[in-house]
């Protein structure tokens, strides 16, 4: 039986603004969702600024997504002094062989952490004696590592066995703020397969390592054209100039 009724109650005049309505709708969702990639994909030029998009400072949203992320297991990459870093919870071992095997990195190489301040670093290391950890801490926060002995607790996954370990207060506003909304320090190694040069913006990111990263937060480089200074905060010798 036809339903002669049916045309009435919608009549054709409606149809094309119910398409525009929808096509509105559709489009306003789209960009709703790829607004924290275009925010990854998009970086900024000067050293300390802040990326913006809309109008609007990298998010405290974003912050809270990585924290969140690094402390489910996840691997964030970061802006940092010189090359984007990759990152992990350094107490977490799944999450730091997940990282390594996405580098092709050895285990045994071990790995440097980043701080927001000292306190973060402080259960990792033993300290020196008090001249020598002053010139440690008059280097921070800055591009400058130091190799102290690692606390008798600190996992080998990061040490790669050895007893020393290399750590650093970061001077970079975004990787000191993800240190921050994590609560503590974090993995810090440069952001590529071994033996590739490290990616220096989230485009060269993406092409070099297309999977195993689960948030990129973005940002401008500080500035450094070379990987940061390590010394030895024993002996004050430099292990990289």
């Amino acid at each position: 039986m036809q339903r002669k009724g049916w045309r009435r109650e919608t009549p054709k005049v409606a149809f094309p603004a119910r398409v525009r309505y929808l096509s509105a709708l559709l489009r306003q969702t789209l960009r709703s969702r790829r607004h924290d990639e275009i925010l990854c994909r998009r970086t900024c030029q000067a050293s300390g600024r802040r990326h913006r998009a809309s109008g609007q400072p990298l998010s405290a949203f974003l912050l809270r997504q990585a924290a969140r992320a690094l402390r489910s297991g996840g691997i964030v990459a970061y802006p940092t002094e010189a090359v984007f870093g990759l990152g992990c919870d350094p107490l977490d071992p799944v999450a730091t062989e997940r990282l390594l095997e996405l580098k092709g990195r050895a285990v045994h190489k071990g790995l440097i952490l980043v701080g927001a301040d000292y306190r973060q670093l402080a259960p990792f290391v033993t300290e020196p004696d008090a001249d020598r950890m002053r010139r440690v801490t008059g280097s921070w926060p800055g591009p400058h590592t130091w190799v102290f002995d690692a606390a008798a607790d600190a996992p080998w996954w990061i040490t790669g066995g050895r007893n020393t370990l290399a750590v650093r207060v970061t001077a970079h506003p975004v990787a000191a703020a993800l240190c921050r909304a994590f609560g503590g320090a974090i993995v810090s190694t440069s952001a590529n397969r071994a033996g590739m040069a490290p990616a220096r913006s989230p485009l060269a990111l993406r092409r070099q390592l297309p999977q195993g990263i689960d948030l990129i937060l973005p940002g401008g480089l500080g500035g450094l054209r070379q990987p940061n200074t390590i010394q030895d905060a024993r002996t004050g010798a430099e292990i990289r100039p």
